[in-house]
């Protein structure tokens, strides 16, 4: 486990991955959704796409200290066991992707899922009517497949929350827990299909530390009343992240 560790300090990208972990974190903070989409796309062109799902995957967790526990008392628990459910479902089929294909094709399709869900947001999506245990499940699934094939847990579930229509702190608490929690079970699915690698669960507790400090920095930050001012700011850096992931630039 040593060299493992030796391996993953070692790493020429490390200050970029710990760079991109600091801004996944403050935009989490913040906005309570848009790690995975910052982070996804940047480090995928720097190591395996496999390493980078699973250094992430266990990187965020951290949430489960910095953020959950403030955020846990505005959950709706019933939904997010069922969404929760579905995520089971849906993850084995992605991480099964995440295997077979190729490396650009990992990137362009996180960066496509990026700037695709940046875009449905950005116009202003919303649901006509309260949703149904089935269509949360269903939600669930979806997130499985997509976030266990490129490592981006929150296109799916980001536009659900915010097509409901909640108050914008509900809307946030619901989406980071969910996220939050969907990242453990990610972990699990990863080790039994052999991509958590010792390497990459080191990379991830290295990565913890800048990731935690930009969850209270994000945090920090968040005021309730001011929801368009802290959706811009984080669609800005997302809409970024995603451009600088396409695999054109290399």
């Amino acid at each position: 486990m040593l060299e493992a560790l030796a391996a993953a300090l070692a790493l020429p990208v490390l200050p970029w991955l710990c760079a991109a972990a600091l801004l996944a974190g403050t935009v989490y903070g913040f906005a309570g959704f848009g790690a995975a989409l910052v982070f996804m796309p940047i480090s995928v062109g720097l190591v395996p796409p496999a390493m980078a799902v699973a250094a992430f995957a266990l990187t965020a967790l951290v949430a489960l200290v910095t953020v959950v526990p403030r955020a846990w008392g505005a959950v709706d628990q019933r939904a997010l066991g069922h969404m929760l459910l579905g995520t089971m479902i849906g993850f084995p089929l992605g991480i099964w992707a995440l295997r077979v294909w190729d490396g650009a094709s990992i990137r362009l399709a996180v960066s496509v899922v990026v700037l695709v869900t940046l875009a449905v947001l950005v116009a202003g999506w919303r649901m006509a009517a309260r949703p149904r245990p089935a269509a949360r499940v269903g939600v669930g699934a979806a997130t499985g497949v997509i976030g266990g094939a490129t490592g981006v847990t929150g296109p799916v579930v980001i536009l659900f929350n915010l097509g409901v229509g909640a108050p914008a702190a509900q809307t946030r608490a619901n989406t980071l827990v969910f996220l939050t929690l969907c990242s453990g079970l990610l972990l699990g699915q990863l080790w039994v299909q052999g991509l958590l690698s010792a390497v990459a669960i080191w990379l991830g507790v290295v990565l913890m530390l800048p990731y935690a400090v930009g969850n209270w920095i994000g945090q920090a930050l968040f005021d309730p009343a001011a929801e368009r001012l802290y959706r811009r700011v984080a669609y800005v850096i997302i809409a970024a992240s995603g451009l600088v992931g396409l695999p054109i630039w290399t």
